[in-house]
């Protein structure tokens, strides 16, 4: 396991592959294409599947999640499964289907909120558009990704001499305050021409679109010692990127690695492609029958379950400089010190002493930070991947995350240091067997 990672060329890596991903759509294709340069192969969920001992493979559902995988070269020593499960949506506002408007001689868009923003930290930057268009063919119809990759579109601000209490706590009105503005109203040139001309298509021919809008903010590595990260969507491609590169350095030879990013977790997950969807148990189901070729017992499926244990990883709240009050004062994280695991009583996030100590110990045995984070008792959190993604497939579970500062807002922030724990984190977790030992505990063969 390589611990010789240096800290700034990982931080512009995590900043490159944000760039590539505005949305959930081009996160996955930038997943798809990095798995397909290291020789994995792309399945279809609608068509038959010959896997084979070795084997490594991907597949997309709705173009928006991913689950990655490879088949061990000795089936017969295939215990279980290790999974890491991230989501690759952030919160954001979706073009409506009728969108253009003007007001006041400008043009504007008509959007509506995706997920839980921080608004005020949208207005007066530079937006682009991404996601998808659906275009009309001779046989059909036909989804291709939109990415603009230009300064297309800015909400501005009210100045605050015409809004006095600004300062003084403000409530977005979605419908009114958040419509970017996008040009003059006497304008020729429309969104969906841009689209046309990116696509190569003509403009009648695009019947369907899902777009978003964007930051388009570079991620930057800053502090005294360049110690801090800001970029757009850390929450949770942070996460994400750190999993991946863990997933591409190897695996325990008695384990399927897995890694599931999905879509829709700003939203509750319950979509066809969400972490509340049977897309994870679909797939683990046509990979357990070629694993079961070699194993005579029909419940195999069942006792690999049993045997494997699943890391949901989406980014946790440090300790706030300036409201440290917010946090349980004994268990907040910070940043820089590591994977952060976190625990709730109801089970908002699947954490329990049997999951912590496992993971403990295997990043303690790869030299990993790790601390712990706890909501106040008084103030009710936010949920994750961890308790969707059980509640489906019935595994060991724990929620574990990065501490960052203002989660949700369009320009995130936390710790450099964190995304190389990320990456040793993920590696040593998937070169790890976890074995049930009679109800009572498990055995960990680490392969460091």
């Amino acid at each position: 396991m390589n611990m010789n990672i240096d800290t700034k060329t990982a931080a512009q890596e995590l900043f490159d592959f944000i760039k590539s991903c505005p949305t959930a759509y081009q996160t996955t294709a930038t997943l798809a294409s990095i798995l397909a340069e290291n020789g994995f192969i792309g399945l279809e969920e609608g068509q038959a599947w010959n896997l084979v001992a070795g084997g490594k493979y991907f597949v997309t559902r709705n173009q928006s999640s991913l689950i990655a995988f490879v088949i061990p070269g000795d089936l017969a020593k295939t215990t279980g499964y290790q999974i890491i499960a991230t989501h690759g949506d952030s919160p954001s506002f979706k073009l409506k289907a009728e969108f253009e408007q003007s007001t006041a001689k400008c043009a504007k868009w008509n959007v509506e909120r995706y997920g839980g923003m921080i608004c005020s930290s949208w207005m007066d930057r530079p937006l682009s558009v991404a996601g998808r268009a659906v275009v009309a063919d001779e046989t059909g119809i036909c989804s291709r990704l939109v990415h603009l990759d230009r300064d297309i579109a800015l909400i501005p601000n009210v100045a605050i001499h015409m809004d006095r209490t600004v300062n003084e706590g403000k409530k977005y009105n979605a419908q009114v305050d958040m419509l970017p503005l996008v040009g003059t109203a006497d304008e020729q040139t429309h969104l969906l021409d841009l689209v046309a001309a990116q696509l190569d298509c003509d403009q009648e021919a695009i019947i369907g679109h899902d777009l978003f809008l964007y930051v388009r903010d570079e991620g930057r590595l800053w502090g005294l010692q360049d110690e801090f990260i800001s970029a757009p969507r850390l929450d949770d491609l942070m996460c994400t990127f750190g999993a991946l590169k863990g997933f591409l350095g190897g695996a325990h030879d008695t384990v399927v690695p897995v890694l599931a990013v999905f879509d829709n977790e700003e939203i509750g997950s319950s979509s066809r492609q969400g972490a509340a969807s049977s897309l994870l148990g679909d797939i683990l189901s046509r990979v357990d029958e070629a694993i079961a070729v070699t194993d005579a017992d029909t419940q195999g499926l069942y006792r690999r379950f049993a045997n494997s244990c699943i890391l949901s990883a989406d980014n946790a709240h440090a300790q706030h400089p300036n409201h440290p009050e917010y946090a349980d004062a004994q268990n907040a994280p910070h940043m820089n010190e590591g994977i952060v695991v976190k625990h709730q009583s109801e089970q908002r996030y699947a954490t329990d002493a049997i999951s912590g100590a496992i993971f403990g110990s295997i990043c303690k045995r790869a030299g990993v930070p790790t601390q712990t984070y706890l909501n106040r008792s008084d103030i009710r959190g936010g949920s994750t991947l961890g308790n969707i993604v059980v509640s489906q497939i019935p595994m060991l579970t724990l929620d574990i995350g990065l501490a960052q500062l203002a989660m949700h807002s369009a320009y995130e922030t936390a710790g450099a240091q964190d995304v190389v724990h990320m990456i040793h984190a993920s590696t040593a977790f998937y070169h790890t067997s976890v074995r049930a030992r009679e109800n009572v505990g498990y055995e960990l063969d680490m392969m460091l």
